[in-house]
């Protein structure tokens, strides 16, 4: 378990339409009244915890967030599409954390979450929904306070926006003109979320990218969307040409992405996939780039404003960059696309050295670099890795728990 906790951080709910007073949270007798939630994020790859602490120095003052505890298990939801009772399990021994670090006099006033990324997404309907409900009986049973449609699966708009939010909240950016974009690179699903300033921008783009909210006494209007199927997890399977039905017949898939001589077993999402490399002599970056190209193509919808822009990147972004050392695990640091380009090449075009750290190092990269070229970045594009920013974990999650709290006071 990490308890990750920051210096306080200033959460001005109070600006927002009818949070002038947070009564329900304050417990009698104290000055400073201490407000709790709890977030799960379940994505394709696993299943994490977000415990949040505010405070409160009188009623009606902003809430301060004091921070977070934070875990994770693994694998995600997902895996368990034929056992949902067996997955609910993982759900309920993170919940154990919660009761331990939350009073127990605040249990009743913790508003409890779950949402579901991807990774349920891809799933079919009555499997993903089996899941859920076994989930809500886990919740049913806790001692915490679970909000009407507490569990669900997360649109991929609304995580966007959230993992926006969360950004720009942390980095004291929500107002002005200086926002930061965000690129959150799951399992299942990649977003890609920045508010546009340019007037071309909002003509060229397609109505479905773009989206208004309120938030802050202030209303606005983003470019988001969510790309289902382009995680870096179900990427891999899109490159290989895989299929459950083809896996589960025990076939091999081939990639240039692999060193010949290389074959292995890969699960995802409960399936386990056979891979193996070409044996033409092929192997190496340009012959993988292809293959990712193959299937990108025609995927993207990019404008000219992302070339001067400023983003954050995180979630495999980050984890691939830590991979290879192209940044340190605790700073996160500044890289341009062509970062990740080069170190792609490096990769691809010496396997042998590399393959025994991750076999799908190479292919990953390569991925990374046609997805960031996709998006419209230039080589020279910087972008910001970070993993927390001041000690928060960069996730929708802490957005989504804005908007909980919002809906709470709404309703009582």
């Amino acid at each position: 378990m990490r308890c990750l906790l920051s210096a306080a951080v200033t959460l001005y709910l109070a600006l927002l339409p009818g949070i002038c007073s947070l009564d329900p949270w304050a417990v009698p007798g104290t000055s400073t009244n201490t407000i709790y939630g709890i977030v799960f994020d379940a994505g394709s790859t696993g299943t994490r915890i977000h415990i949040y602490t505010f405070h409160q120095r009188t009623a009606g003052s902003p809430l301060e967030l004091d921070g977070e505890i934070f875990e994770s298990v693994k694998p995600g939801l997902s895996a368990f599409a034929e056992q949902p009772a067996k997955g609910a399990e993982s759900v309920r021994s993170l919940l154990h954390l919660a009761q331990d670090n939350i009073p127990s006099t605040h249990w009743k006033k913790t508003p409890l979450i779950l949402k579901a990324t991807a990774g349920l997404r891809l799933l079919p309907e009555h499997q993903a929904e089996a899941l859920l409900l076994e989930v809500r009986k886990v919740f049913s049973s806790s001692p915490f306070l679970v909000p009407e449609n507490s569990v669900s699966i997360l649109d991929g708009t609304d995580e966007g926006i959230f993992a926006w939010i969360t950004v720009n909240f942390l980095t004291g950016r929500l107002h002005g003109d200086h926002s930061v974009g965000t690129l959150d690179l799951g399992g299942g699903s990649t977003q890609i979320t920045f508010l546009p300033l340019d007037k071309a921008t909002l003509d060229q783009t397609p109505p479905d990218f773009l989206t208004s909210f309120e938030l802050f006494n202030s209303t606005y209007r983003l470019y988001t969307h969510s790309y289902l199927g382009l995680g870096l997890k179900a990427a891999r399977v899109a490159v290989l040409g895989a299929s459950e039905s083809a896996a589960q017949q025990k076939q091999t898939f081939r990639s240039h992405c692999f060193p010949p001589a290389l074959d292995g077993e890969w699960t995802f999402a409960g399936v386990t996939y056979r891979y193996a490399g070409w044996t033409d002599g092929r192997a190496g970056f340009d012959a993988c780039y292809s293959e990712v190209l193959h299937i990108l193509q025609g995927k993207f919808h990019s404008v000219d404003e992302l070339r001067d822009g400023h983003f954050y990147a995180f979630s495999y972004y980050y984890d691939r960059a830590v991979d290879t050392n192209l940044i340190e695990y605790e700073d996160g640091g500044q890289l341009a696309v062509r970062d990740f380009s080069l170190k792609a090449q490096e990769v691809c075009d010496h396997m042998d050295r590399f393959s025994s750290q991750s076999p799908f190092l190479c292919m990953d990269l390569t991925y990374i670099t046609a997805l960031l070229r996709g998006f419209g970045f230039e080589e020279d594009t910087t972008l910001q890795l970070a993993k927390k920013v001041r000690d928060i974990e960069t996730s929708w999650t802490l957005g989504a728990i804005f908007r909980e709290l919002q809906s709470l006071v709404h309703s009582g």
